[in-house]
């Protein structure tokens, strides 16, 4: 490997590693201190709006999963059924 070569290898394991410094979001606060920075705070409402979803998203997962595993032989009639639940249900949240 010849010196130009060895400098553009060096160069890009650099690039590539502040790239992924950046995207983890470690930053440097003094002399080979680093620190991991995890961003603004949320207020309280923002959070309980994020575990609402989460809850919802929790129950839709719940419902679909019952609707798959279910061993039932009308499972067109069901699932019509479970279907129109949820688009009343999402209806009533929006």
């Amino acid at each position: 490997m010849n010196p130009f070569e060895m400098v553009v290898v060096i160069v890009l394991i650099v690039s590539i590693a502040g790239v992924m410094r950046a995207k983890y979001g470690v930053v440097r606060t003094g002399r080979g201190k680093e620190e991991i920075f995890v961003g603004h705070q949320r207020s309280d409402a923002d959070l309980e709006r994020l575990q609402s979803e989460m809850r919802q998203l929790k129950d839709r997962i719940a419902v679909l999963e019952r609707i798959v595993t279910d061993g039932d032989r009308n499972r067109g009639l069901a699932l019509e059924r479970e279907i129109e639940a949820l688009r009343t249900d999402k209806e009533f949240r929006s």
